[in-house]
């Protein structure tokens, strides 16, 4: 049930990360959602591996949300290059 959760708050982190990061993105909803997912993943038990936070507290969403901001930047990054 764990790994629900954090898709589901990866969904929202996507969304508040997209409304929150400054520019214009080239990208459809369907892949910011998946970016969110993606950093959500990546914060959540990074964050819980480095014992920044545990499992259920508020740092966990921030966490997801900085983390999906992450990587919407590293991927507008990289599709400006192609």
């Amino acid at each position: 049930m764990t790994i629900f959760w954090t898709i589901l708050i990866g969904f929202f982190a996507g969304l508040v990360a997209r409304a929150i990061k400054p520019g214009k993105d080239a990208m459809g909803w369907i892949m910011t959602i998946l970016l969110g997912i993606g950093g959500s993943l990546l914060a959540t038990y990074g964050g819980q591996a480095l014992k920044l936070y545990q499992p259920g507290e508020a740092a966990g969403f921030i966490g997801a949300v900085i983390g999906s901001i992450i990587l919407l930047v590293i991927w507008g990054a990289m599709s400006k290059k192609r």
